[in-house]
């Protein structure tokens, strides 16, 4: 790639350049998940994540608080990938 602009211009075409891969390898990325969780046995899966995290409380009185952290962190890796299924689904 040779850069057509000078100074802070020619920088801008590089990010821009940039994004626009990022944004394409992520749609790639989203259509792998959809394409993985729309299988039967991928339903089935995401259906047993979601029980094991976003149907679960993620701290019970008396319970150590920290806890609610790391199950904040599961539910935050089951939203990603229903994220990127609907994102895929509408991209």
């Amino acid at each position: 790639f040779i850069m057509a602009k000078v100074g802070w211009e020619g920088i801008e075409v590089l990010d821009n350049q940039a994004k626009q891969e990022t944004k394409n390898e992520q749609l790639e990325i989203d259509k792998s998940y959809a394409r993985t969780f729309e299988t039967e046995e991928g339903k089935k899966c995401l259906k047993h994540l979601m029980s094991r995290t976003l149907d679960q409380p993620t701290w019970v009185p008396g319970g150590d608080h920290t806890s609610g952290y790391a199950r904040e962190g599961q539910n935050s890796v089951v939203r990603e990938i229903i994220m990127r299924i609907e994102r895929a689904k509408n991209g």
